[in-house]
């Protein structure tokens, strides 16, 4: 059974930073690129940033590129996102996902094959 577990959301002041992560199992962790994206209610999977399996290729959404940073850690099973310098657009549910092309760091959410439940940021002015 697979899961990818995220943690590290929560309520932040704008100008702030966060970390979250995403705990993978069930897959072999490191033939997976993994990705981050956020939804608002209603509304479409909107990507963030992606990793290929090696961590060696990264890939970012223009509205975060410089603020946040995706990294993993594969003896942990592991992903993470920082995002610094936080504004209150960036409020929303944050989903890890992972995709078995593990190569490809991709930004069309529907091309990913697992997803986690996903964590709320919320940044306040």
């Amino acid at each position: 059974q697979v899961q990818l577990v995220e943690s590290g959301g929560g309520l932040v002041q704008a100008g702030g930073s966060l970390r979250l992560s995403c705990a993978a199992s069930g897959i072999t962790f490191s033939q997976y690129a993994m990705g981050w994206f956020r939804q608002a209610s209603g509304k479409d999977y909107e990507f963030v940033a992606a990793i290929m399996w090696s961590g060696r290729s990264t890939y970012y959404a223009a509205s975060v590129k410089g603020r946040f940073t995706i990294t993993r850690d594969n003896a942990k099973n592991t992903v993470y996102l920082q995002m610094n310098s936080l504004k209150a657009d960036v409020t929303d549910v944050y989903y890890c996902a992972a995709d078995s092309t593990g190569w490809s760091t991709k930004r069309a959410w529907n091309e990913y094959n697992y997803w986690g439940q996903g964590t709320q940021v919320t940044v306040s002015t």
